[in-house]
């Protein structure tokens, strides 16, 4: 029998700590974050509000409305950053550069940084801005999870291809540093798949993949 995912109950209690204009405005630096980032249009605050059951990210019909560093709890030692969408042409090129260096700031200097959740739209994958978060995660050695969203606006023949056509990609170009899934907010395609990633960075599974006995407590 498959022990339930200890993220679940994490995820479904989740809640809003505060925004930051730049780094010394962080919570403090400890227990386990993850950071999620992607191109504004990416569908990053939709897969966010997906995987935590709740409404914490803000979508909205003009991409690039995210302009400061959003933290999320999920409990005392865990947190989940929502971080600038990037490469919308609409945003004044000061504003860019600002986000651009306190974003470079923020996942050069975060100790508790134990993952990113990369969103790229699966019509447009490994656009200039994903390439330069796959350059920085091999050169820092975080570990990175890719989301292809909007899997649903393609046929399952033709996600799958775009699925493996990226795996092999970024393994020719990055190595292992890097896992790619499929992924639908609509559709809820995907949910488990990134759930495990997220638990496992969290120190909430143990080696063998099944629940972690404090994580198990939690939610005993």
């Amino acid at each position: 029998m498959s022990v339930k995912n200890p993220i679940l109950g994490l995820c479904q209690q989740s809640a809003f700590i505060k925004s930051a204009a730049q780094v010394d405005q962080c919570p403090p630096d400890v227990g386990y974050e993850v950071a999620f980032a992607g191109r504004s249009n990416a569908g990053k605050s939709s897969a966010m509000n997906t995987l935590t059951h709740a409404r914490l990210a803000r979508t909205s019909k003009t991409p690039g409305r995210t302009q400061l560093l959003n933290f999320f709890r999920l409990d005392d030692e865990r947190r989940l950053v929502d971080l600038p969408g990037y490469g919308y042409a609409k945003v004044p090129i000061p504003l860019k550069q600002h986000w651009q260096r306190h974003l470079e700031a923020y996942l050069g200097s975060r100790h508790s940084l134990v993952g990113v959740v990369l969103l790229m739209d699966i019509r447009h994958p490994l656009t200039e801005f994903d390439r330069l978060m796959l350059d920085w995660a091999v050169a820092s050695r975080l570990p990175m999870h890719i989301l292809l969203t909007k899997a649903d606006k393609l046929t399952y023949g033709a996600a799958k291809n775009a699925l493996l056509k990226v795996q092999k990609d970024i393994r020719q170009s990055w190595g292992d540093i890097a896992s790619v899934q499929l992924f639908s907010a609509p559709k809820r395609l995907g949910i488990e798949e990134a759930h495990a990633v997220l638990a496992g960075w969290m120190g909430l599974l143990a080696e063998d993949g099944e629940a972690a006995d404090d994580g198990a407590a939690a939610q005993g």
